[in-house]
């Protein structure tokens, strides 16, 4: 809006001091061209033939500058076969007329006769009364003063368009600032949703941008609404699925044999899976509203201390450290879940020792995740995050934990990769995940 503003504002001005400089520079030098003629009149108003056929005046010119040298000012006047009668400004110079030349109604012309000294020169062929003999009348004057004047007036003519123009635009910028304000705040409430820090974006706009405020409103409220609807179907898939197969594995412990067993452990098997889809849904539904906040050191608290009981018998020690005031823009529970799947696989491939550190910035919250295992191979490590793929076939487990760790990050917009830890000597961990403000 302020370059659309300078784009007219700037050629207006010039266009505007193009025409006023034409029209007060003309007004000047006509001016100026008055002054001349006035004397020139009164040149020939004085002049009076002599006895020897000579010009005459009958009084003195009136501008004291006529008798003063190189004054700037000056007239003569030239007659064929004559010396000519010149002013006593002139001096030992002389103007040149150009005799050829029909000057009755009046001549005008600029000329360079003396050096360093412009001159502008009014002319007229004059008889005078009671002799036949045309007379050449001039009046010259040095343009000094003229082009001073000009000079004048276009410097301030400049610096009066100059502030002008400036003012125009400090003016339009203002406007297009305090008339795109309103956006901005809008721009603002949007982030503090995104944030977690609000979940509506307020209405005290002028009404230009209500209906827009009013409009993303609705499509919040509706984002809730079906994130709300997408949580319960959920709800009830899990329930439907879970309880039938709570049934199975209860039947096939009770008979017990291979059959059994088989079904035990491909009913688990499913059980994780659903649990794993169940994570995603529930992630989506919760990223779609957007305005959720999840303080990281309690939630990681509370996992560790799960993990160490579950695991009491191992000998299990969880070590906390870093930044106890990070938030993560998202689900407490999603967060759990990462953290419980990566607290759980480091306490189950490790020898019992596990530490986390917590770090970051303003835009991503860091979390990594040591243990004092055998570590991975650098070839393995990206086959470990495909559902299903599990290194250690002796040990517990279905393989999705890391999948869902990667799955449930990826919807939130962070990252998680695999490394070696420099301390413990085990997999280092390294869930990055976005930060609440």
């Amino acid at each position: 809006m302020i370059l659309l503003a300078a784009a007219w504002i700037v050629p207006l001005l010039l266009i505007g001091g193009y025409a006023l400089d034409r029209v007060l520079t003309t007004a000047i030098t006509r001016n100026f061209d008055s002054q001349l003629d006035l004397a020139l009149t009164a040149m020939i108003a004085a002049a009076d033939v002599g006895p020897a056929g000579e010009v005459r005046f009958t009084r003195p010119l009136g501008d004291q500058r006529f008798f003063e040298p190189q004054s700037g000012l000056y007239w003569q006047v030239s007659t064929p076969g004559q010396d000519a009668f010149r002013s006593r400004s002139l001096w030992d110079r002389s103007l040149v007329p150009d005799l050829t030349r029909d000057c009755r109604n009046l001549c005008r012309s600029n000329s360079k006769r003396f050096k360093d000294e412009p001159l502008r020169v009014v002319e007229r062929d004059q008889s005078l009364p009671g002799d036949k003999t045309r007379f050449h009348f001039m009046v010259a004057q040095s343009t000094a003063d003229l082009d001073a004047q000009v000079r004048s007036l276009r410097s301030t003519l400049l610096t009066a368009l100059s502030i002008l123009g400036l003012g125009l635009l400090f003016l339009a910028g203002l406007q297009s600032t305090y008339g795109l304000s309103p956006l901005r705040r809008v721009s603002r409430a949007i982030a503090a949703i995104r944030s977690g820090t609000a979940t509506r974006v307020p209405d005290d706009f002028p009404r230009e941008i209500s209906p827009l405020v009013a409009e993303l409103n609705e499509l919040l409220a509706h984002n809730e609404e079906q994130a709300e609807a997408a949580r319960r179907h959920a709800g009830n898939l899990a329930h439907a699925l879970k309880t039938p197969m709570s049934v199975l594995i209860g039947e096939a412990r009770g008979q017990g044999g291979e059959l059994a067993d088989t079904v035990t452990a491909q009913t688990a098997i499913m059980r994780r899976h659903v649990d794993h889809h169940l994570a995603r849904a529930r992630a989506v539904g919760r990223r779609a509203a957007s305005a959720s906040r999840a303080e990281v050191w309690p939630a990681l608290e509370g996992v560790a201390r799960t993990i160490a009981r579950i695991n009491v018998d191992r000998d299990v020690v969880i070590d906390l450290d870093g930044n106890k005031t990070l938030a993560f823009r998202g689900e407490r529970q999603d967060l759990e879940e990462m953290l419980g799947n990566l607290l759980e696989n480091a306490a189950l491939y490790g020898s019992g020792r596990v530490f986390v550190t917590v770090g970051g910035d303003k835009q991503m919250v860091e979390l990594l995740i040591e243990d004092d295992g055998p570590g991975i191979p650098l070839e393995e490590r990206e086959r470990l995050f495909e559902r299903g793929a599990r290194l250690d076939t002796a040990m517990p487990g279905t393989g999705l934990g890391l999948a869902i760790v990667r799955d449930v990050a990826e919807i939130y917009g962070g990252t998680v990769s695999l490394g070696e830890s420099e301390d413990l000597g085990g997999l280092a961990v390294t869930l990055r995940l976005p930060a609440a403000a």
